[in-house]
């Protein structure tokens, strides 16, 4: 909620930026020739409307104004953390249904691993994507595989390798469940502490995907 609603108010103050400026730019293709006393009759035609604060009337600013108005969306140490971690999260998930098809005894369990391959691989190239975009992976300090959200332990990942049938089908839904939760856990601190709005983005995506799934799995 905290994203779509700076995004929302970014993208209306942008939109009203560029229409404003076009309108400028327009006028003065029409009329090149135009005298001062024309140009101050005009008033306001060069400002921009920008939103108020909830319950604020909005103000007629520069376009330059605007411009500095708009959120920082600069990524922050949060951001960096979650993409660092997800990336990591995401390939324990693809490690475990890469299991599925040799041991899973259940058509249902073997179409949610597919889905969430097929989802979660996608996912992991464009938060590297953005990591390259952005510099590259950070130092990180206090977080590492064994404490993140969900993780199943090295023991846990063994005991799925050797179950088969109706024991790994359940095995894998409990494992698989308690992975989702971690990531929601962790899309729901990016969301609070994160800066960067495209990766707020990938957070929300993360919960509606993943809640989705986890409500499938507990179906079964």
């Amino acid at each position: 909620m905290i994203s779509r609603v700076r995004g929302t108010a970014a993208v209306a103050l942008c939109a009203v930026a560029v229409l404003a400026l076009s309108a400028c730019d327009s006028g003065q293709e029409e009329g090149k020739a135009t005298t001062k006393s024309e140009q101050s009759a005009r008033g306001s035609g060069g400002l921009v409307v920008a939103p108020g604060r909830p319950g604020e009337p909005a103000k007629r600013v520069s376009p330059e104004e605007a411009a500095r108005m708009l959120p920082d969306e600069k990524p922050n140490s949060a951001d960096f953390r979650y993409i660092q971690m997800m990336i990591e999260h995401h390939r324990q998930a693809l490690t475990m249904t890469a299991l599925v098809p040799e041991r899973a005894a259940s058509p249902q369990v073997k179409k949610v691993a597919e889905r969430i391959s097929s989802g979660q691989g996608p996912e992991i190239s464009a938060m590297q994507g953005w990591l390259t975009k952005n510099g590259g992976p950070r130092p990180q300090t206090g977080h590492d595989h064994h404490t993140m959200p969900g993780m199943a332990t090295e023991a846990q990942l063994a005991e799925l390798k050797a179950a088969r049938g109706k024991a790994f089908d359940d095995l894998f839904l409990s494992l698989m469940i308690r992975h989702h939760e971690g990531a929601l856990t962790m899309a729901g601190e990016l969301l609070t502490q994160g800066n960067n709005v495209l990766v707020e983005e990938m957070a929300n995506d993360v919960i509606a995907q993943q809640t989705a799934e986890i409500e499938r799995m507990r179906s079964l």
